[in-house]
């Protein structure tokens, strides 16, 4: 499973779930206030790892932020984006007490990035995999990403590229020589089918 790179044995997947989700939502209620209990004893959380932290509001994007290239231990990592996706995403509002209880957290493990060796964009486009590669653009100091479950609302591959362009700042047509791509793959893991499993 490559997405779980920075494990020697990998723990079932079910199992990664029910450990991480509660973690990431214990991590948010105690800057609320709020205790929730979460284990936090599981030996493979201390080996470094990448998550991206997804919040839902009625089924909208409530707050979204990770981490791209794994750094520190898997557990920290969760613990910090999942506050930091619940209180310092630019896009909303901190969250509220009142929002808390209604949120829907959804944990993203990424796997390594592996980048893209092109000479022009639609040789670089034949390599990404609709609905598989999540897609890092970088030009400069401008960078953004979107995560594979964006292809959902995106699916077309043009504008895929084009609003992720617009997301780093860029006109939704820009192209350079200097334009880097990467991809890389992830493991989801929702409340919602923790709750079914």
């Amino acid at each position: 499973m490559d997405h779980l790179h920075f494990m020697n044995t990998p723990p079932p997947h079910t199992e990664i779930g029910r450990v991480l989700l509660p973690i990431a939502r214990a991590s948010i209620a105690q800057q609320l206030g709020t205790p929730h209990a979460a284990d936090e004893s599981a030996s493979w959380l201390r080996a470094q790892g990448a998550s991206f932290i997804t919040l839902t509001l009625q089924n909208k994007l409530r707050g979204c932020i990770g981490t791209l290239r794994a750094h520190r231990p898997l557990l920290d990592d969760v613990k910090a984006n999942a506050v930091a996706a619940a209180f310092r995403d630019p896009r909303f509002k901190p969250l509220t007490v009142q929002e808390y209880e209604t949120i829907a957290v959804e944990i993203s493990l990424l796997s390594s990035v592996t980048p893209l060796t092109f000479t022009d964009q639609p040789s670089a486009l034949a390599q990404i995999k609709p609905h598989e590669h999540g897609v890092i653009f970088e030009y400069g100091h401008h960078r953004s990403t979107y995560l594979p479950q964006v292809w959902d609302s995106i699916p077309d591959l043009a504008m895929f590229m084009a609003t992720l362009k617009q997301k780093a700042g860029l006109p939704p047509d820009f192209w350079e020589p200097g334009v880097k791509l990467a991809t890389y793959t992830v493991a989801k893991f929702k409340e919602s089918e923790l709750s079914q499993a």
